[in-house]
């Protein structure tokens, strides 16, 4: 009886710490996953940025701030005969869930969401099915230096996307 009772309580020892050990990794994985991705992955949309767009005039901007407190803060103004015509807060922040959402605040027009779709080295891609334009909005960094802003989606059936190329410029200069 007594070996019996030592082979059930190492049994229940090992399958206490096997259960224990899978509860551990559950919880690892689900913290690395709820963590991914992480603002600090967006470095690359920092600083100011010109709009190199053919009808472009100067002032026409978007800047980033660093990645801090998981969020990252933007603006962007559009000049036109010397006048501003359009201008827009932005916000990148991470969400409980541990994804990325971008909120836009245009021109006096409601704030919107849009959930992270994609995530690269130097891309990401964000996407709000329910909003009615944009659906979509992407930033790509091309060689360190051009940035290309894209709004994609659907008006009246109908697809439609507007480009945003902009050029790295020093953030005291980036009225011209």
């Amino acid at each position: 009886m007594t070996i019996f009772r030592r082979h059930c309580n190492r049994s229940q020892r090992s399958a206490r710490h096997g259960l224990a050990f899978v509860v551990g990794l559950l919880f690892l994985s689900v913290n690395v996953i709820a963590g991914e991705p992480k603002i600090d992955k967006l470095a690359w949309l920092a600083g100011c940025w010109a709009s190199v767009a053919e009808n472009s005039e100067a002032g026409s901007t978007e800047q980033w701030m660093q990645p801090a407190g998981g969020s990252m803060l933007g603006v962007s103004r559009v000049v036109r005969d010397g006048r501003m015509v359009a201008f827009e807060y932005l916000r990148i922040v991470e969400a409980d869930a541990g994804g990325l959402v971008f909120i836009a605040s245009p021109s006096g027009q409601a704030t919107a969401k849009f959930s992270l779709a994609r995530l690269g080295q130097s891309e990401v891609v964000f996407e709000n099915p329910q909003h009615d334009f944009p659906q979509r909005i992407s930033y790509r960094l091309i060689d360190n230096e051009l940035l290309l802003g894209r709004i994609e989606g659907t008006i009246d059936g109908q697809p439609r996307a507007v480009d945003f190329p902009m050029a790295r410029v020093d953030c005291e200069n980036s009225d011209s």
